[in-house]
């Protein structure tokens, strides 16, 4: 789906996976300044949107997904995962409760997968999830605009997020000034250390190795699928991988790809998932490590020199062995 945002002037259209939108508007560092001073917006449109209505919407997800949610208050924004049974990441879920409706956005091309898992799982509740992504686009905001009458999930530090409808788009974009595109968003992201599912995520992704038990996962709440994989190493163990910030050596222009080997002294030991070049940091990376690196090694990220920022600890999970280690 093609945004008509790529049609202002200076657009240059991103690739996968975030295809259908801009990459930047011509100074991708700029772009990265206005949205940090809290100027311009972000057009989203290619993520994925759900409507999830029906009176026991909550109760389904609260059932199903990471997050406790039988008491989301109206308009209070929060996020939320499913699991595979083994506990894998599959999907990450962005939401707002407008008080009849849960609303959601997920990564491009997640939408109706999400909806028909729902569905499937519904049985006899009264819920009903719908792809509404042909009617609806996401915008971040770095600041409120004057746009009203559009539901919004408010974020920290006075920026949103927007479910606009489709069909006003184009006019958002010819009435606001300063877009900015999806590099300026992702490096933003990257230097934020905030994972995004599908890029810092693979097939045995488990949430403690992303950092996502502060915002995403609720460690006090009932039985949800793959709960028994966050319960044990969140008690007993330890997460095989941990999330790290890479600062990349700067004197080497070359940005690591998604999937990059990252090495220790020649040997791997994990791979880039998110790269990006930052207006103050320089080249930056999120990358998936083992657990046992130690956090002070110089690593190697297809080659560039990097040095490490602990995102994930490698002592996170393991609270009930550390309790039972811990002297009287």
């Amino acid at each position: 789906m093609r945004s008509p945002l790529l049609d202002l002037p200076g657009a240059i259209p991103a690739e996968a996976p975030d295809e259908g939108v801009a990459a930047h508007y011509g100074n991708p560092h700029v772009e990265q300044r206005n949205l940090a001073d809290g100027r311009g917006f972000v057009d989203l449109s290619h993520r994925g949107v759900l409507r999830i209505g029906g009176k026991d919407r909550l109760s389904l997800l609260h059932s199903l997904t990471t997050q406790y949610l039988l008491e989301l208050a109206p308009n209070a924004a929060t996020e939320t995962l499913v699991l595979d049974p083994n506990g894998r990441i599959e999907y990450a879920l962005y939401l707002l409760d407008d008080g009849t409706s849960l609303w959601a956005h997920v990564e491009p091309g997640a939408a109706g997968p999400v909806a028909a898992f729902f569905t499937k799982m519904r049985f006899m509740l009264d819920v009903e999830p719908v792809d509404v992504t042909e009617d609806y686009a996401i915008v971040y905001e770095a600041a409120p605009s004057e746009v009203s009458d559009v539901l919004t999930r408010e974020l920290p530090g006075g920026a949103r997020e927007i479910f606009l409808p489709r069909a006003r788009l184009a006019e958002y974009g010819r009435t606001h000034g300063q877009p900015a595109g999806t590099w300026a968003a992702e490096a933003l992201r990257i230097a934020a250390h905030r994972p995004r599912a599908g890029l810092d995520t693979d097939e045995r992704s488990i949430p403690h190795e992303l950092g996502w038990l502060d915002s995403a996962v609720h460690l006090n709440k009932g039985c949800y699928r793959g709960q028994e994989t966050v319960a044990r190493v969140e008690n007993l163990g330890h997460p095989p991988r941990r999330l790290v910030l890479l600062h990349l050596d700067g004197t080497e222009e070359h940005l690591p790809a998604h999937g990059s080997p990252v090495r220790l002294d020649g040997r791997e030991v994990g791979a880039v998932t998110s790269s990006a070049r930052h207006y103050e940091l320089g080249l930056i990376a999120l990358a998936l490590v083992k657990r046992t690196v130690p956090v002070d090694a110089v690593l190697a990220a297809d080659g560039v020199p990097a040095s490490q920022e602990v995102v994930v600890s490698p002592d996170a999970g393991g609270s009930a062995r550390e309790r039972l280690r811990r002297p009287a």
